[in-house]
C-alpha cells in the first residue's frame, strides 16, 4: 500500500497510458484473456513488488552488461510476435503461381489489420514459425489451448480481385514426410494406385461413383497410416498452423463461378482478366533454339523453360497438335513448353524469324479427375469449370446427390459438423435432413499463372477463418536465377504497391 503511496505523477501517467493502449487492444481483438497481465503492468510501473529489473544490482559489469541484452532480446521477441501476430507479417512469395503479378522472390509486408486479424487458435508458439521448428519436424506450437476462430475489426472488406493470404485449406491433415501435399489428394491418388484396374466413371451412376471413391479413399488412407516410415505420421493441424498460401480472389460469397475457356465468369458475366494473367504455350521455332538473353528479356525464368524438340518421344504428340517445323536433319524443330503473358505471346509472335508457330497447351485427361471436389465426378478441367456456388453465411442449401461432394468439406472439416449418409437418408450431427445453413463466409481463389497454379480449381473454397491478411508493399526481390552483380535484385519492383498490380 505504501508503494502506491509513494508512487510518482508520472509513474501514473506513464501506467495509465500503456494500460489504456492495452485495454483497447483487448478490446478490438475481443480478447478478454489478456486481462492477466493487467496486475504486471500495474505492478511494473506502480507497486514493483516482482524485481524487473534485479540485474542492475549486480556488481559484475559483465553479469549486468549480458543480462542488459538478455532484456532487450526478450523485449523484442516479444514485441515482433504480436506485430506479427496482430499487424503484419512478412511473406516471401514461394512458387510461381502468381506471376508475371507477383515474381518468386519478391518479399512482402502482409497487413493482418486490413481485414481484421485472427485471435490464434493455438496462442503458445515459438515465435516466427509457421508450424514446425526449421530443420525437423518437430512440431513450433502446443496445442492447448486451442481457441475459437475469433476476428477483429478490420478497415476494409475482402473484395473481388484482391491478392490475399490465407491458410491453406486442405492442409489440416497431412503426412510429415509430404507435406507439400495435403493428405486427401494423396490418399485418393494412392488408392486409385493401389486398387489397380481403372474404373469407368461415366458408366456408373452418382452412388455407385461415391462408393468407388470411398474405396479409393479408405485403400489409400490406410496405406499411408499404415507406413510411418514412408509417408511419416499423420497429423493434424489447427487453422492457424497450415501453410500460408497467396493467390487472387476472383470469386466472392454467393457468387456462381464457372471457367470458360480460360475466362472467369460470375453469376453469368465476364470478368477481367489479370492485367498479367499467364497461359501455358507449346512455342515451336523455325530452327534457332531461343537463346537465355532472350528468355531474360521476356521475363521466363529457368524453371519455367522446358524445351522438348529434342526429345523424340514427344515428336507424336507435337504433330497431332499441328507443330510440324522440321529443320534440314529432318529432326522436329525446337518446342518449348512455356508460361506467357498476352505481351510476351505477342513479342513472340511478331518475331516470324524466329518464331513458326505457337500452340495453347491443350487439356491432358491426367488433368481431369484431379480437380476440385476430388469425389465427384464432373468432366471439369483448368481451363472449363464448373458452374459452382460459392458458401455464403446465413444462405441455406438443399443437398442433394450432386452437391454433397462439393459442399461436404466445407460442412465437416470447416465447420466441424458431424455428417453420415444412410439409406433413408442425409443426417448432420445426429437429425436427418436434406438442407444446411452455412456458418461462415467463403472465396475462391485462383494464381495468374492459371496453368500453373495449385488454386481453388484443386481444393475448393477458402473458409472466411483461413484469411491471414493482405499484401500491401513488396520490400525486396530477389532474382534466383542471376548472380548479384548481374540483376539479382529487381530494383524496379521495391517498394511497390501491391494494390496497384492489377
Amino acid at each position: 500500500m505504501q508503494r502506491i503511496k509513494d508512487a510518482t505523477k508520472r509513474q501514473w501517467l506513464v501506467m495509465s497510458i500503456i494500460m489504456l493502449l492495452y485495454l483497447l487492444f483487448l478490446l478490438w481483438i475481443k480478447s478478454w484473456w489478456g486481462l492477466i497481465v493487467v496486475p504486471f503492468i500495474f505492478d511494473a510501473y506502480i507497486t514493483k513488488i516482482i524485481p524487473w529489473g534485479f540485474w542492475h544490482n549486480w556488481k559484475s559489469d559483465t553479469g549486468r552488461w549480458i543480462m542488459s541484452w538478455v532484456d532487450a532480446i526478450v523485449f523484442a521477441l516479444v514485441a515482433v510476435y504480436f506485430v506479427n501476430l496482430y499487424i503484419f507479417q512478412n511473406y516471401q512469395i514461394p512458387s510461381s503461381s502468381l506471376e508475371k503479378s507477383l515474381l518468386v522472390g519478391d518479399y512482402l509486408f502482409v497487413s493482418k489489420a486490413s481485414y481484421g486479424p485472427r485471435v490464434p487458435n493455438t496462442p503458445l508458439s515459438l515465435p516466427l514459425t509457421q508450424h514446425t521448428i526449421p530443420g525437423t519436424n518437430m512440431k513450433s506450437y502446443i496445442d492447448w489451448p486451442q481457441w475459437k476462430y475469433k476476428r477483429a475489426p478490420g478497415w476494409q472488406k475482402l473484395k473481388l480481385n484482391d491478392i490475399v493470404v490465407f491458410n491453406f485449406p486442405a492442409g489440416d491433415t497431412v503426412a510429415l514426410n509430404y507435406q507439400q501435399t495435403d493428405f486427401y489428394s494423396l490418399a485418393y491418388a494412392e488408392g486409385k494406385r493401389r486398387y489397380g484396374e481403372r474404373v469407368d466413371m461415366e458408366s456408373l451412376t452418382r452412388e455407385q461413383q461415391r462408393t468407388a471413391y470411398d474405396i479409393f479413399y479408405a485403400e489409400g488412407s490406410k496405406l499411408i497410416k499404415g507406413n510411418p516410415r514412408i509417408y511419416g505420421e499423420v497429423i493434424v493441424r489447427p487453422v492457424d498452423r497450415r501453410e500460408n498460401y497467396v493467390k487472387r480472389c476472383v470469386g466472392l460469397p454467393g457468387d456462381t463461378l464457372q471457367i470458360i475457356d480460360t475466362h472467369v465468369w460470375l453469376n453469368g458475366q465476364q470478368i477481367e482478366d489479370p492485367e498479367n494473367m499467364q497461359l501455358n504455350y507449346f512455342v515451336q521455332t523455325t530452327g534457332p533454339v531461343i537463346t537465355d538473353d532472350m528468355f531474360k528479356e521476356l521475363g521466363i525464368s529457368e524453371e519455367d523453360r522446358w524445351e522438348m524438340g529434342s526429345d523424340t518421344s514427344w515428336e507424336n504428340e507435337l504433330l497431332s497438335m499441328g507443330l510440324n517445323t522440321r529443320m534440314s536433319n529432318g529432326r522436329l524443330a525446337p518446342t518449348y513448353n512455356l508460361p506467357l503473358t498476352k505481351k510476351m505471346l505477342a513479342t513472340l509472335q511478331g518475331n516470324k524469324k524466329l518464331v513458326s508457330k505457337i500452340v495453347m497447351e491443350p487439356e491432358r485427361e491426367n488433368f481431369i479427375g484431379d480437380l476440385y471436389p476430388l469425389n465427384l465426378y464432373t468432366k471439369w478441367n483448368r481451363n472449363n469449370y464448373g458452374p459452382i456456388w460459392i458458401p455464403k453465411k446465413g444462405v441455406t442449401i438443399t443437398l442433394n446427390e450432386d452437391n454433397l461432394p462439393i459442399y461436404e468439406r466445407c460442412i465437416v472439416a470447416y465447420e466441424g459438423n458431424r455428417l453420415e449418409r444412410k439409406d433413408d437418408g442425409i443426417y448432420i450431427n445426429g437429425e436427418r435432413t436434406n438442407e444446411y445453413t452455412f456458418q461462415m463466409d467463403y472465396y475462391w481463389m485462383m494464381g495468374d499463372n492459371r496453368h500453373k497454379s495449385a488454386d481453388s480449381r484443386h481444393w475448393g473454397f477458402v473458409p472466411e477463418d483461413h484469411v491471414v491478411g493482405k499484401p500491401v508493399l513488396i520490400w525486396l526481390s530477389l532474382d534466383k536465377d542471376r548472380d548479384w552483380l548481374d540483376g539479382k535484385i529487381r530494383w524496379s519492383r521495391l517498394f511497390k504497391w501491391v494494390d496497384n498490380i492489377k
